[in-house]
């Protein structure tokens, strides 16, 4: 039988906490997140804390860690002023564009010009569209919680999509998640990538309880 060791949350400090989070809850898809202020000038940041949480409403959260002194990182004080941001999806290709973009440049700078990204006005929200990634889902503002102190989890309804066109069956919408090439974040500094894959499809009551008679028959 595997043994297991238990922490007790209550009894670990918050980077102890932070340490078991990133090494259990692994991969975290990741968004990379445009911004722009309330002067319109942009800015992009990664964040790992992050997945799509319903379909109907479409809805996405992103956890925030702001500063100490609980001033807000550009991300979140740019979403608070105009309500809008749009993630984008991060495949191998982009993984080093973006982790420039997770540099902790002064207010002002612009991330993406650093780091050599081209970049498209938004359709549906004022936040600019990172052309080299493979997916970007434009969001509206839907709620903020504050989960402590300079912590915040903001959640986000997409009103629009864009997916690389040879990536995507416009008629039956199915996704070539091959072509994604998405990554995910583990603990550290590591990442994984998502090209290794495997299907299982979920069974019917009916199709568990002929499966079960099969192995009973076949253990006869």
């Amino acid at each position: 039988m595997t043994e297991h060791t238990h922490f007790d949350f209550a009894r670990l400090d918050e980077r102890q906490r932070y340490k078991i989070l990133i090494g259990t809850v692994i991969p975290r898809p990741i968004a990379l997140v445009t911004t722009v202020d309330r002067q319109g000038r942009p800015n992009a940041g990664p964040f790992s804390f992050f997945n799509v949480l319903t379909h109907d409403p479409a809805i996405v959260a992103i956890g925030v860690e702001n500063y100490s002194d609980m001033r807000f990182k550009d991300t979140a004080r740019n979403i608070r002023e105009t309500g809008e941001f749009t993630v984008h999806i991060c495949d191998n290709a982009l993984v080093d564009r973006m982790e420039v973009c997770a540099i902790k440049f002064d207010p002002g700078v612009d991330e993406m010009e650093e780091a050599g990204l081209e970049t498209t006005p938004g359709l549906m929200v004022a936040s600019p569209r990172i052309l080299a990634a493979p997916a970007a889902l434009e969001c509206r503002r839907h709620t903020t919680l504050q989960v402590g102190p300079a912590r915040e989890i903001i959640l986000g309804e997409v009103v629009g999509a864009f997916v690389r066109s040879d990536a995507v069956n416009a008629s039956n919408l199915h996704i070539d998640q091959q072509l994604m090439d998405a990554v995910g974040r583990m603990g550290g500094h590591t990442y994984a990538r998502t090209r290794d894959q495997f299907d299982i499809k979920t069974l019917s009551p009916v199709e568990w309880e002929s499966r079960k008679s099969g192995h009973a028959k076949a253990a006869e």
